[in-house]
């Protein structure tokens, strides 16, 4: 993974306290200037911040409403692209391990439509965001199947992937993947989001041996979320792939998944 930028805590109470002593970094009482990120707690819950102008708004996970609840609701059901791309379906309903789960927005998609997902994230600050969001959802009774069929695991799924889903308990019959793709200049930065994600999380350079360690504890398959005209990640030729206008999953199949 290439060089990252390193957030502070903003905050004055025991909460934003606790947060910067679990990630081992500075606690600020204000918001800071230049190329600092920053992470504080607000009403819409733990955010990820920095600079306007470069980044723009705050970046939050968000696992009740905004894009996830309008996909959970007009998605598309098993029909939508990543559903099938993981094997979701007519009557299959495997378990999932989301290896790369970001903002989790995948993995809460999937997790809607039956499956169980273990997300695994290796920056603790964007860690930091899903425990936040996981919290969050936990809170609204009407989505409490949903909660119980998501879990977080922080770790490095490039390194060891095979402990983390051991201590999980979760079967990973699907491993899902969406490593950050590095970028060129003046061509794949186009989203302020993105480019704060980026800026705190670097480039997954280091995908080869995430792939290979997916393709090493998943029973069934591997999918991995490419941009459409990128090439597969180094290593085994896909067995199939999935397209849509923007994106593409590359499937490496170990063996068909069937209803029970």
């Amino acid at each position: 993974m290439s060089a990252a930028l390193e957030p502070v805590v903003v905050g004055d109470d025991a909460r934003s306290a606790a947060l910067a002593h679990a990630l081992g970094v500075a606690l600020r009482a204000e918001v800071p200037g230049g190329d600092i990120l920053w992470l504080r707690y607000g009403e819409t819950g733990l955010a990820l911040g920095g600079d306007p102008s470069r980044f723009g708004q705050p970046l939050c996970a968000e696992l009740v409403g905004g894009r996830v609840g309008h996909r959970r609701r007009f998605g598309g059901g098993r029909g939508q692209l990543l559903a099938r791309a993981c094997g979701l379906g007519k009557g299959v309903t495997p378990e999932i391990v989301d290896a790369t789960a970001g903002l989790g927005r995948d993995a809460a998609t999937l997790a809607a439509l039956g499956a169980r997902v273990l997300l695994i994230e290796r920056q603790p600050a964007i860690a930091a965001l899903l425990a936040d969001a996981l919290a969050r959802l936990a809170a609204e009774p009407e989505l409490s199947e949903l909660r119980q069929r998501l879990s977080l695991v922080p770790g490095d799924s490039s390194r060891e992937l095979a402990a983390l889903v051991a201590e999980s308990g979760v079967l990973p019959q699907v491993v899902h993947l969406d490593p950050m793709y590095p970028h060129r200049q003046g061509s794949a930065l186009v989203k302020k989001e993105m480019r704060l994600f980026r800026a705190l999380a670097g480039d997954d350079e280091d995908a080869p041996a995430l792939l290979e360690q997916a393709l090493a504890v998943a029973t069934h398959r591997v999918v991995v979320k490419r941009p459409k005209g990128a090439p597969p990640i180094e290593g085994p030729a896909p067995h199939h792939q999935l397209s849509s206008k923007n994106s593409r999953y590359d499937l490496y199949v170990h063996r068909s998944l069937k209803a029970l």
